[in-house]
């Protein structure tokens, strides 16, 4: 197939990590247990099984963590892409209500609505809920998922229209520890 010239001019511009969730200063937290998959390694691709809905399955990958910091009450989860070319990184999942307790969640637990009782999804691309697998445009180059998992001290409490802006208002000052997963997919 030949190079997507939308992609290709694109190359070179993207969001950048500094704008991830990640990277806000009032969301800086020890990094104080792990977040893991038998899907992918952290840096590695990201099986074709769990790209977006246009294109492939959809289906999220099963996440585990070690134990959280004593006090977790609540595990919050946003996934996002950073090298999504023009504006803010992209919400590939937005979910809260993830007890600390589970030590992870199942395959395809992200899809909306979960099959795991108290999970329950945001608004993320184009006001979808639920697991938006990778769906990055074709020749723009690797794009990486940060799987972000943030340990709250007290449960978030927002109805259930919560948008991302929302979760990020009621989690400030909250998190008392973080763990990351990073993929990468690529639409060659």
């Amino acid at each position: 197939m030949p190079a997507n010239p939308l992609g290709v001019a694109l190359r070179n511009r993207r969001a950048g990590h500094h704008t991830l969730v990640w990277a806000r200063p009032a969301l800086q937290a020890p990094e104080n247990f792990t977040l893991t998959s038998p899907a992918f390694d952290h840096g590695a691709p990201i099986p074709e099984k769990h790209r977006g809905r246009l294109f492939g399955a959809n289906i999220s990958p099963t996440l585990n963590w070690t134990q959280p910091p004593t006090g977790t009450v609540e595990l919050v989860l946003i996934v996002q892409d950073p090298d999504v070319p023009i504006g803010k990184p992209a919400t590939h999942a937005l979910t809260l209500g993830v007890d600390p307790s589970w030590g992870g969640i199942p395959e395809n637990a992200l899809a909306h609505p979960s099959p795991v009782p108290g999970i329950r999804h945001g608004k993320g691309p184009l006001g979808r809920r639920g697991w938006a697998g990778p769906m990055p445009i074709r020749s723009h180059g690797p794009h990486a998922y940060v799987f972000q998992l943030f340990a709250l001290d007290q449960a978030p409490g927002l109805p259930a229209s919560f948008t991302l802006d929302d979760v990020i208002a009621a989690i400030t000052d909250h998190a008392i520890g973080r763990a990351r997963l990073d993929g990468t997919y690529e639409n060659r």
